[in-house]
């Protein structure tokens, strides 16, 4: 065996690196028993929180280190360039790297946040906890992305999916938090046993799981076709489309909020982006294009749709969030009709926006929570008077994720519409565009309250933690720039379909 293949996974090996010393840390560093006894004490407080926000921010560091050395592909190498490891199993693109440092800047902005959760007292001991199962998590869903082989792919779902039950169920104490992790654990091993059934099959049709060989030995069968239906359906759980969404408001109300911004943008990144190689490469053959390209569209209207109506009836903000994800999910996945280079490029750029909006958003939400345990939309009344510069905030999130101009959700919507328009799905596009209307129409709700709607009782005047402040600062300024400036798309745009 040639053991210098394993330097083509560079990003997974330090990443791996950065868990081993994360590890290492919480070793050291977390407090004893004893010692959080201490901290309740006046004397020891000062001291004992310093060293706590030590550990919360080393995480931090060295994940923004390792997404500095990964950050982007190397543009000096021959367009397009791929490596391939370990007989084909593991494979490296530049588009695999973009998506990468995608995911990277969204685990980063979760685990900032996460920061004046973690400094609970209840959380005080589990705090590297929280950490490696979130970086386990991402190094899962590295894996599934560079994955040339369905048994990698395979691996890398499970090793992402294990730790997200772990840590929607943080709470241990808490009933709705231990009925999330519940509810996701067990419905992920259901949906994880159809794509297992789905792998199966389809290796009993075509003598192979290599996503490259499969299409030369792949036929219009019984058990192809089959085969098609499981992958789509354990995937759509993992990207909580309609209808395997079942799950998804229950589990985000019960998970810490940090751990619902990730549930909400960073994984289903990944799994969406997997998806698309799967179809392209696997299932591009034949009249198998048709058949997923049909699911696709009645997936997506139904996707968008029907979360839009539930959004229009939520009260509690979680609840209203999770429908707005499995709505903007839809979204993403219309760049997937075709399987065209364009829809690919907008799919990611997509990703990316919608990443810095709803983890804005998110982040907010955390704050308020944490200061007032306000979760409902109509607690939000009056925000603008006590909090001005968060309802601000709030709103340009609130007005990308609706799409309107000139913000970055704007021209996200915009790109992914034109792929899907070229592709020749001008319905889903008209679709999809009035649903844009009534998606307006709910975000504006939130608007509504923080400016117009009086309260007796509003949210008191706080100040926000650094870290918080640091996010919402920078996913504003993110949003804000993407939207008047094309270099992110263009650069994307370069390396065209590079799977």
């Amino acid at each position: 065996m040639d053991y210098t293949q394993f330097l083509y996974m560079g990003e997974e090996l330090t990443l791996l690196a950065v868990i081993l010393l994360v590890f290492i840390a919480d070793l050291f560093l977390s407090p004893s028993s004893k010692s959080s006894e201490q901290c309740d004490s006046l004397s020891q407080e000062c001291t004992c929180r310093c060293r706590l926000k030590v550990m919360t921010r080393i995480p931090v560091i060295l994940l923004a280190i390792h997404t500095v050395l990964h950050l982007l592909p190397d543009t000096q190498l021959p367009h397009p360039t791929w490596q391939s490891a370990f007989g084909g199993m593991y494979l490296h693109t530049e588009m695999m790297t973009i998506l990468k440092t995608v995911l990277n800047v969204g685990t980063l902005v979760v685990l900032t946040m996460a920061e004046p959760y973690l400094l609970r007292a209840e959380n005080r001991g589990k705090i590297g906890e929280f950490h490696t199962l979130t970086l386990f998590t991402l190094l899962g869903m590295y894996f599934m992305v560079s994955s040339g082989h369905f048994l990698m792919f395979f691996i890398g779902l499970e090793l992402a999916s294990l730790p997200m039950a772990a840590l929607a169920s943080f709470n241990k104490k808490c009933a709705n938090s231990a009925e999330a992790g519940a509810k996701y654990i067990l419905l992920a091993l259901f949906s994880s046993a159809l794509l297992l059934y789905g792998i199966s099959l389809l290796y009993g049709a075509t003598g192979t799981l290599y996503f490259n060989e499969i299409g030369s030995h792949l036929s219009c069968s019984t058990l192809s076709i089959l085969a098609l239906i499981l992958i789509i359906s354990g995937l759509g759980f993992k990207i909580s489309l309609v209808p395997f969404h079942l799950w998804t408001a229950d589990t985000y109300q019960g998970a810490p909020t940090p751990v619902t911004a990730y549930l909400s943008v960073v994984s289903k990144a990944a799994a969406a982006f997997t998806l698309m190689v799967i179809l392209v490469k696997v299932f591009a053959v034949g009249p198998f294009v048709g058949y997923w390209n049909e699911a696709l569209q009645w997936i997506i209207v139904a996707s968008i749709t029907l979360a839009n109506l539930f959004a229009l009836r939520q009260k509690n903000l979680k609840r209203f969030m999770a429908f707005s994800a499995i709505s903007q999910a839809g979204y993403v996945i219309l760049g997937l009709l075709g399987g065209t280079s364009a829809g690919m490029e907008a799919m990611v750029y997509y990703l990316g926006v919608y990443m810095l909006a709803n983890l804005g958003a998110f982040a907010i939400i955390s704050v308020i929570e944490e200061k007032s345990g306000a979760l409902c939309i109509s607690d939000y009344n009056g925000l603008y008077q006590t909090n001005p510069r968060l309802a601000f905030a709030m709103t340009i999130c609130l007005f990308s994720l609706a799409g309107i101009p000139p913000f970055a959700g704007f021209f996200s919507k915009f790109f992914i519409f034109m792929a899907a328009f070229d592709a020749g799905f001008e319905w889903v596009v008209f679709v999809a565009l009035v649903n844009t209307v009534v998606s307006l129409y709910y975000y504006l709700m939130i608007v509504k309250a923080m400016y117009i709607n009086k309260s007796e009782q509003p949210i008191a005047t706080f100040t926000s933690p650094g870290s918080v402040q640091f996010v919402v600062i920078f996913c504003i300024m993110a949003t804000m720039a993407f939207g008047v400036v094309s270099l992110p798309y263009n650069f994307m745009s370069y390396f065209g379909f590079g799977l």
